[in-house]
């Protein structure tokens, strides 16, 4: 066994994931000098410690009983699964983007390729207690995502996270779920079938060992891997208290593209997202397209402008819309003074009011000609007169 990928898997099962003084003894003197000063209770050769930092050296001592890294990896083996630690091929460099407070090792579960999944992916985050406007979107951004060749991350829990995964299964791309916990702890139970799924199809990704079970901090601390791995952070639904928002602060820090979907003014599930709109630097996205346009390759990735729907009268050419035009709202009008109001001569209005009759535009009056009820469009009534009106029923 490999002493410096044993080591570390003995410091991930003693300290608590991305410590910025245990990854200072690494850097000082490598991963297995640094279990051997955990082991000791003593610093290194050359790295002097404050009394906080002795305090937590003895913590570590004292946990290093209960470690038992070779079952780890040899579970973790059973179960199909592998430790990656910096400089392997698998190993995703962008974690390098976090500094003293990068992971020491990463034990994964599933075939999908770390490194290369990640290279185009997108974080997609929220609520746990979200609401079906927000599992909808999550679900379709996730799986447009995928059939666009892009990576969904995402942290497993209920809510938009769940969503997010299913939607990326659902098109048969790929996934990553970041967890709090060891990849074999299904955490929450009620997603244990999509995690069983992930592990068969993608990847599950734990700074912890097999077997470890979360905290909360764990949850909070794992943020900063969700946002590192991908090149862009979405936020679909979160709080004003919500784990999301710290993934969001994660993604600013590590100069990550951060973006949010705007969601119903009353929502409580909306008033994170809101108000990080609200913030500079957050692009606002209502189609996959504007996220793939955020995090994609300047200039090759632009989001095509909405379309807006055609009209039967767009098709008309420009003096036959001059004719349609001219028609008052209400009551006939005769084809000399169509002619006059329109600016077309008398010798081609009877074609065109001939050609507006055949496309179901005029309809013959006693009188003249007269617009058709199609032509005038819906009654006042039937036309929405607020945004809360056109929101869609389940939001």
């Amino acid at each position: 066994m490999n002493a410096e990928r044993a080591a570390r898997a003995a410091l991930s099962a003693v300290a608590e994931p991305g410590d910025a003084f245990l990854n200072r003894i690494i850097d000082h003197c490598g991963a297995e000098g640094a279990l051997e000063s955990v082991r000791t209770g003593r610093p290194p050769d050359g790295l002097r410690l404050t009394e906080k930092e002795s305090a937590r050296l003895e913590h570590w001592r004292i946990r290093l009983v209960a470690a038992a890294p070779e079952q780890d990896l040899t579970v973790c083996a059973e179960l199909g699964g592998r430790l990656i630690c910096p400089g392997d091929p698998e190993w995703p460099t962008t974690l390098d983007d976090l500094g003293g407070e990068r992971p020491y090792a990463l034990w994964l579960r599933g075939p999908g390729d770390l490194r290369r999944s990640c290279l185009h992916s997108v974080a997609v985050v929220g609520s746990r207690a979200a609401s079906p406007y927000g599992v909808r979107v999550a679900a379709e951004f996730a799986a447009e995502l995928a059939d666009s060749g892009w990576t969904v991350i995402s942290g497993g829990a209920l809510g938009i996270d769940a969503a997010a995964h299913r939607g990326s299964l659902a098109a048969d791309g790929p996934t990553i779920a970041v967890l709090a916990n060891g990849f074999d702890v299904p955490y929450p139970a009620s997603n244990e079938g999509l995690f069983a799924e992930m592990a068969r199809r993608s990847v599950l990704v734990s700074e912890s060992p097999p077997g470890t079970h979360p905290h909360r901090l764990r949850f909070l601390v794992r943020n900063r891997v969700i946002a590192a791995l991908s090149r862009g952070t979405v936020i679909v639904e979160a709080e004003a208290r919500s784990g999301a928002l710290n993934t969001a602060s994660w993604a600013r820090r590590l100069n990550r593209v951060l973006m949010a979907v705007p969601g119903p003014v009353a929502s409580r599930t909306s008033v994170g997202a809101h108000r990080l709109l609200r913030e500079e630097g957050t692009i606002l996205v209502t189609r996959h397209e504007e996220i793939v346009e955020a995090v994609g390759r300047l200039g090759d990735d632009l989001a095509p402008a909405p379309q807006t729907p055609v009209l039967p009268r767009d098709l008309l050419d420009p003096v036959t819309r001059s004719v349609l035009e001219a028609f008052p709202a209400r009551g006939p009008m005769g084809p000399a003074q169509l002619a006059t109001k329109a600016g077309v001569p008398m010798s081609m209005i009877n074609a065109k009011l001939g050609l507006l009759a055949a496309g179901g535009f005029i309809e013959r009056a006693p009188a003249g000609w007269r617009l058709t009820s199609a032509a005038k469009g819906p009654p006042p009534q039937a036309r929405p007169s607020s945004p809360a009106e056109t929101t869609p029923p389940d939001t």
